[in-house]
């Protein structure tokens, strides 16, 4: 049987698709291959960091599992994780029904469901700057176009409202609203928060509330977004990706915003949601015991993580040539180095990783300018090995502001 021996072509959206924070571990494990240790600091997994799942949920799902939990789920989740789900929703000033629940595999999936249900081809959705790449690369997958909205390192990462304002078109159909913030670290305040929902109900659009980090603020949990305005058409996520340290379980939720201007989008995500089946039912049952159950561990957590932003801040602003926002939640951090002369954020993150193994990612994969000078570092290691990899960024920023002298 005769065959072509031309290559097989691939979609066009492909092309548009990026991921840094992922794509850049090719380059470490080039640098792994020729003997160089390298410290991961690119991908915000506490379990890696010696961070562990509380025991009670692992219990959860190992009796699900073997109680015979294996099977397909309901597509929208089991019963009892949205009720979970819709009664912290309500108890954090969000009443939810759990028909307005979804479980979804992690927020990622949420956040695809949500914006190829009211998204078409061609429209726009104002995205922050620097942004959490899962956003554009959707958007990418579903033909639409993310404008940045620039936030402002001067002012604690807090949203430009009026560099937002001027962005809205008669196309733009979603605002993204990540807080607490991945990369920054940041929180918004409450009038902040106030001036989006303000702005976004008065142009017509969905907001779209990532509160992945939202029990992971240093000072104590986050109040949610939506808590400011129940009837706006908000649709909040979450799960136990981060602030209950099972990542890899692949479980969040989403709430559906109670107002009815937001029930053709809920139909919608159902929809979508029945052809993708379901989330990994065992890990489902987790998220009641989460919900319900001890979570003195996220207390523990923060004490630790707010050490290690102390440290982080102090180290890079100490650093000729280096500065830092402090971060206020999560585990990142968006230093700044100032580049030589027609150097980018790639050409230094790139370099430090192969000089000292150190690697992070260039800000230029969340949107930002490459010629900015940012990157993002995830401070989950232990305090001695980052003030080792602290020490170690130092003498490379050195070597690297000197190189084009």
């Amino acid at each position: 049987m005769a065959s072509s021996s031309a290559p097989i072509r691939t979609a066009r959206r492909v092309d548009r698709f990026t991921y840094a924070i992922r794509q850049v571990v090719a380059e470490a494990r080039k640098v792994e291959q020729a003997g160089t240790k390298v410290r991961y600091l690119n991908i915000g997994d506490p379990n890696a960091f010696g961070f562990l799942t509380p025991p009670h949920l692992i219990e959860a799902v190992e009796r699900a599992m073997r109680d015979g939990h294996n099977g397909y789920a309901p597509s929208p989740g089991i019963p009892a994780a949205r009720e979970a789900a819709a009664a912290d929703f309500t108890a954090r000033g969000v009443p939810l029904d759990a028909d307005r629940v979804l479980i979804t595999s992690g927020t990622s999936e949420g956040i695809e469901l949500a914006l190829t249900a009211i998204v078409d081809e061609g429209e726009e959705v104002l995205v922050p700057s620097p942004t959490y790449p899962l956003y554009t690369a959707v958007l990418a997958k579903i033909g639409a176009e993310p404008v940045y909205y620039r936030t402002d390192p001067d002012n604690g990462w807090l949203p430009d409202l009026d560099h937002l304002r001027g962005l809205i078109t008669a196309k733009t159909r979603a605002l993204v609203v990540i807080d607490p913030n991945n990369p920054t670290g940041a929180i918004y305040p409450e009038s902040m928060r106030r001036a989006l929902i303000e702005l976004a109900e008065s142009h017509g659009l969905v907001i779209l509330a990532d509160e992945v980090y939202g029990d992971l603020g240093f000072e104590g949990p986050v109040p949610a977004m939506a808590a400011l305005a129940p009837d706006a058409a908000i649709i909040s996520y979450s799960s136990l990706s981060k602030a209950y340290l099972a990542p890899g379980w692949r479980a969040g939720w989403m709430g559906i915003g109670r107002t009815p201007r937001l029930d053709a989008a809920l139909a919608a995500i159902k929809k979508l949601a029945d052809g993708r089946l379901c989330s990994p039912a065992p890990m489902q049952y987790a998220v009641t015991a989460a919900l319900t159950g001890d979570r003195s561990h996220q207390a523990t957590f923060r004490r630790a993580l707010a050490e290690r932003a102390a440290l982080t801040t102090a180290r890079f602003n100490e650093m000729p040539g280096m500065s830092v926002v402090a971060p206020r939640a999560a585990f990142y951090a968006m230093p700044r180095v100032t580049l030589p002369p027609g150097r980018t954020d790639v050409d230094f993150v790139l370099g430090l990783l192969r000089a000292t193994g150190v690697l992070c990612v260039y800000g230029s994969g969340f949107g930002l300018p490459a010629e900015g000078g940012y990157f993002r570092v995830v401070f989950l290691a232990s305090l001695p090995e980052l003030e080792s990899i602290y020490k170690d960024v130092a003498g490379y920023a050195a070597e690297f502001a000197s190189s084009n002298e």
